[in-house]
């Protein structure tokens, strides 16, 4: 595999999991080719930018588990755990969502193979006390709030008329809301989702 490839892979990766998620007061449905965080900006190739979605988009319909399905799966490792952030990640051999879920003051790490469901590798554990205050932050918000990222893809989805590929927290003009990116047609939406009683927190 080539560098740029790597690299292209790795920006998708990255953008695809950068995002944080919870559940909808409102939505703001961002529509165009691909979100602005999927954009390289220091790399003039957008049609290798484009190749690169579109694989990661033919992977992502290829696979059996539906991301709803695979935050179940991840949420059920640990009883009363939420999912805080899920992305797909189709550049590895075999296509997998990224989860992460909060459970007792750490951020569990899970791998779901999106064919199968199966659990890869063990799980990786973060104490809450490691992270950045704002991350904390956000993380007692979404503890506190009633809607789950799961409401939020369902929420995105019927927004976007697509199927969502990644979701998490992100905090926005003070204001803590979902994102979740859907694929629609052959289109990458970003729908933005203020959780109800998150305002203000």
């Amino acid at each position: 595999m080539s560098a740029t490839r790597r690299r292209v892979y790795g920006l998708l990766a990255v953008a695809l999991s950068g995002l944080l998620v919870a559940a909808p007061a409102r939505a703001v449905v961002s529509a165009g080719s691909t979100p602005t965080a999927l954009h390289d900006e220091t790399d003039g190739d957008a049609a290798a930018d484009r190749q690169a979605v579109s694989r990661e988009i033919e992977r992502f319909r290829g696979s059996s588990i539906s991301i709803s399905q695979a935050m179940a799966i991840a949420e059920a490792r640990h009883a009363g755990a939420t999912t805080a952030d899920i992305s797909f990640d189709g550049g590895a051999g075999v296509p997998v969502y990224r989860v992460k879920t909060l459970h007792n003051d750490r951020i569990w790490r899970h791998t779901i193979n999106a064919a199968t469901g199966e659990l890869i590798g063990g799980e990786a554990a973060l104490p809450l006390a490691e992270l950045d205050h704002e991350d904390r932050s956000n993380l007692a918000v979404l503890g506190t709030i009633r809607h789950r990222l799961a409401d939020a893809v369902r929420v995105a989805e019927q927004a976007a008329s697509g199927k969502a590929i990644s979701g998490g927290l992100v905090r926005e003009r003070g204001r803590l809301n979902f994102a979740i990116v859907v694929i629609s047609g052959d289109d990458l939406k970003e729908v933005i989702l203020e959780p109800p009683g998150a305002r203000g927190k």
